[in-house]
């Protein structure tokens, strides 16, 4: 009897002794976990940070720069901090001098990832939003995960100490932009999505997307959605039925179209419905790195036609280099083929890439850009006033 007794505290004592390992485990991988994940995901490669000259510095501090594409919401951090780790954060932001940035919304990812030929049948996003704890309706929901990462940058706004505004409207940009000319030290964000999957196949999914904030949608990501084919995926097809729905509803509330991704045949039939100039958020050019993510000639012209903006990116895949010349071989090219008016910054940061600084760090592109022999008033348009002329253009009034 007492043998039988002793075996079972024994028992009962690996048991408890099991679970609190399993616990200690589960604490260490949820608090961990997130911060790691997204270290190794965004490396920053620091392998050509100059110092600034005097005159590259004061030009840049001079600039309204606007960045078209950043993933910062999905990796979990505190935006209103500054951190070690990572491309974007509001202190960062205000550090580089960036008036305005996009944040974009990520809601699937396949696996593996390839750059043409990926279906939609896996995804690396669920992982993610397990891991950081997010609503368990995410888990399941595509389109919950754009509001719930819509929330996010709502809440920034309201954490950031007054350093940060969220921009909806024409009127929301001329009221920041006014008040930026007195005081430096505040920034501003778009909200951005990343694929029209998150759309569920549901027409009144664009409304609400838009009341939640969201005023640029792309409108395929790396898979072909129920909207559009997307350059990455199987069939790469053209807009569907109800892709030409969503982009006569799109119009009609003043959602930006975004181009980033889409295929071929998308982006010349968007081309050929659209009454409004469109945006293309990142990419490369085939012009100096050709592949099947980068941007054609025909297509540069076509945007341009469209009185739209191209966004260079600055990872590898998009510009053939880790470097900040690669990145101005590509801008450089863009002003060749279709002029000045046409180019941007879309640094795709936080987009699980590598680059070769963060964002606090952004006038090395001012300096490289005087070191190419652009103007000042060129500058000026590459680095941000395109973009804020667009969107003074595009935004809901």
């Amino acid at each position: 009897m007492k043998r039988r007794r002793h075996i079972g505290q024994v028992l009962r004592f690996g048991l408890l002794l099991a679970i609190s390992l399993v616990v200690l485990l589960a604490i260490l991988v949820f608090s961990i976990g997130p911060s790691f994940v997204a270290k190794r995901f965004n490396p920053i490669s620091h392998l050509d940070v100059q110092p600034l000259s005097s005159t590259a510095q004061a030009l840049h501090q001079s600039l309204t720069i606007a960045d078209l594409h950043a993933d910062s919401l999905l990796w979990g951090r505190d935006l209103s901090k500054l951190k070690n780790y990572g491309h974007v954060d509001v202190p960062r932001l205000i550090q580089g001098n960036v008036a305005l940035q996009t944040f974009t919304v990520v809601t699937k990812v396949p696996t593996p990832l390839l750059l043409e030929g990926n279906s939609d049948r896996s995804d690396n996003i669920t992982k993610l939003a397990i891991l950081q704890r997010w609503p368990l309706r995410s888990w399941f929901s595509l389109k919950e995960r754009a509001l719930y990462q819509a929330r996010r940058l709502q809440s920034l706004e309201r954490k950031a100490s007054g350093q940060f505004r969220l921009i909806k409207t024409q009127q929301d940009l001329s009221n920041y932009l006014a008040q930026r000319q007195q005081n430096r030290s505040i920034t501003a964000g778009l909200l951005g999505l990343e694929g029209a999957q998150a759309l569920e196949g549901q027409i009144e999914n664009v409304n609400r997307l838009y009341e939640a904030g969201f005023r640029l949608i792309g409108l395929a990501h790396f898979f072909d959605t129920e909207v559009s084919g997307s350059a990455h995926g199987v069939d790469q097809r053209g807009l569907s039925p109800f892709g030409r729905e969503v982009l006569k509803r799109m119009e009609n509330l003043g959602l930006m179209i975004d181009l980033a991704h889409a295929s071929s045949q998308t982006v010349d039939e968007v081309l050929q419905l659209t009454t409004r100039p469109v945006f293309v958020s990142h990419t490369g050019v085939q012009g100096t790195c050709d592949n099947a993510r980068n941007l054609s000639d025909r297509q540069l012209q076509q945007i341009a036609r469209s009185g739209g903006v191209i966004g260079i990116g600055f990872w590898k895949t998009a510009v053939c280099g880790e470097d900040v010349s690669a990145i101005v071989r590509a801008i450089r090219y863009v002003v060749d083929a279709v002029g000045i008016d046409y180019v941007a910054l879309g640094s795709d940061y936080d987009g699980a890439v590598r680059v070769p600084f963060d964002v606090a760090n952004l006038g090395q592109i001012t300096q490289a850009l005087q070191t190419e022999g652009f103007t000042e008033t060129e500058i000026k348009k590459i680095m941000g006033l395109n973009v804020i002329r667009l969107l003074q253009q595009l935004l809901p009034a």
